[in-house]
């Protein structure tokens, strides 16, 4: 679920998405998979939709992982780039998409470099120290003393968290982002 977001940008995203009847989480788990056999697509790839109260519709289809993977990777204990990188090899996938099996919550928190206060415009400047939270996946490519551009997009990392529910992985996320400290730039963690 990546209904958390701000001026286009997701923010915050969810494995499994909450509130949805797991008959409709699986209709749409059917329709994706018949979206990509129609296509004769092999590959570890995203297929989105929107949802409507309990209707759904099909929004689009990449043929690459997405930022959000790890909330993914976190509730099935698959490590999708590998399976990308195996099927690019021409390695069959490890698993059907019936074997793939759901355990417990996840949620992701993308970290920026922008001014809350206005209206999360991107911010750009020197990153002069970072402290990161630790028990959690962090994705980043930056360190302190780097310089996060006005040229690129302003995502300074990504924190994942995973519990046994989705209490559980919030409040970690919690724990996770109270820890978190980055000086010398705006960005969006206390919001």
């Amino acid at each position: 679920d990546c209904s958390l977001q701000r001026r286009h940008q997701k923010v915050i995203e969810e494995a499994p998405a909450p509130n949805i009847a797991p008959a409709l989480r699986r209709a749409m788990g059917e329709a994706a998979v018949a979206a990509a056999r129609a296509i004769d697509y092999v590959g570890a790839g995203t297929i989105e939709f929107l949802l409507c109260g309990e209707e759904f519709f099909f929004m689009e289809m990449n043929t690459r992982l997405q930022v959000e993977h790890p909330v993914t990777e976190a509730v099935t204990g698959q490590d999708l780039v590998a399976w990308q990188l195996a099927v690019a090899e021409g390695k069959p996938l490890p698993l059907t998409q019936e074997e793939v099996v759901l355990r417990g919550h996840a949620v992701e928190a993308r970290l920026y470099a922008e001014d809350v206060a206005a209206g999360f415009l991107p911010a750009s400047g020197p990153i002069h120290w970072l402290h990161w939270p630790v028990g959690v996946r962090i994705d980043t490519g930056v360190t302190a003393g780097d310089e996060v551009s006005p040229y690129y997009d302003p995502m300074i990392a990504k924190l994942a968290t995973w519990g046994k529910d989705r209490a559980a992985a919030i409040a970690q996320m919690r724990d996770a982002l109270d820890s978190y400290v980055v000086r010398g730039i705006s960005h969006n963690v206390p919001f």
